[in-house]
Order: structure tokens, then C-alpha cells, then sequence
């Protein structure tokens, strides 16, 4: 059986320097804090345009402190995916934030398009440390004129894509 390699490679041109431009190893403490960081969390960067070149994603970590929480909002057209790594994560959604669910280390959440939201530390006493992905490199955020079932209180949860509550 004659196999023609015609898998759509262009055997022509010079090849492609896997070395530089294949699989990225970032290390845990190489991840980039250069970000807006603001009382009540934490965020660092560790998959994105600048670092990797990731053109569809964007991947790093999340500290929230003990009883932060955002105002309600969502991300537009952009899905996030948070992934508890310690600590108690309560997430309120709906129009008016009336669904309430809570997740907890090794637990996934999803949040799709467009749905209003409210990210919260459950814990009084424990930082909660995630692992959040969106299915995009631009930060959308749209704040939402919605009265919180739980009020932001005590510390915002602000950074670039949070904005503190006027």
C-alpha cells in the first residue's frame, strides 16, 4: 500500500523550528503578576498573546481573599472555565443573581456566553486559589446594574477585567 504523504504539508518550504515554536512549559513561579493587582485578589498570567503567542485563550491563576466578591456581570461573548484549586467558590447567576451554586477543590465551573454572574470566596478565613481559562485573549467585562443578592462588601474583587462598582 503506497502512502503519498499528501496530509496537506507543504514539503517546500523550510521547516518549522518545533524547539522555539512548539509545546511551552510555564513554570508556576514564572507566571506574570504585571497586571492591575488591587486589595482582595491575586492574578497572574501564565497563557496568553505576550507570553506563548496563544491566539484563542487565555490561562492563569486567581487568589481571591476571604469574603471578596465581584458586583454582577458577564463576558460577553467570551466562556470561562474556573478550576478550584483550594479553598470554597459560591457563583450566583441569573437575571437577577437568584441561582446559587458552590464548588470546591477539584471542582470545574463553567460559565458561557453572556450570563450574568457574580464570582464570591465562600470562606470567611481562606483564600480561594483557582485556575481560570477564557476562551479568549481580550478581557471582556460588562458590569451589570443588577442589586447583588450578596452585596460586594468589605474587599472588592477589582483588576483589569473587574472594575470597582461606582
Amino acid at each position: 500500500m503506497s502512502h503519498d504523504h499528501e496530509h496537506g504539508h507543504d514539503h517546500h518550504h523550510e521547516p518549522v523550528d518545533w524547539k522555539f515554536t512548539g509545546v511551552r512549559v510555564i513554570k508556576g513561579d514564572q507566571l506574570d503578576t504585571n497586571t492591575a493587582q488591587t486589595p482582595g485578589m491575586n492574578r497572574a498570567a501564565a497563557i496568553n498573546l505576550a507570553r506563548v503567542g496563544a491566539q484563542k485563550i487565555w490561562a492563569g491563576t486567581v487568589n481571591i481573599h476571604a469574603n471578596a466578591k465581584t458586583g454582577a456581570h458577564h463576558h460577553g461573548a467570551l466562556e470561562s472555565v474556573i478550576y478550584i484549586v483550594r479553598g470554597k467558590a459560591r457563583m450566583r447567576w441569573g437575571e437577577k443573581l437568584e441561582y446559587v451554586a458552590e464548588a470546591e477543590a477539584g471542582d470545574f465551573i463553567f460559565v458561557p456566553p453572556y450570563v450574568p454572574h457574580q464570582e464570591i470566596n465562600a470562606s470567611t478565613d481562606e483564600t480561594l486559589e483557582c485556575v481560570l481559562v477564557r476562551s479568549d485573549n481580550e478581557a471582556v467585562v460588562v458590569n451589570l446594574d443588577i442589586e447583588a443578592v450578596e452585596k460586594p462588601e468589605s474587599v472588592y474583587w477589582v483588576d483589569p477585567i473587574h472594575k470597582h462598582p461606582a
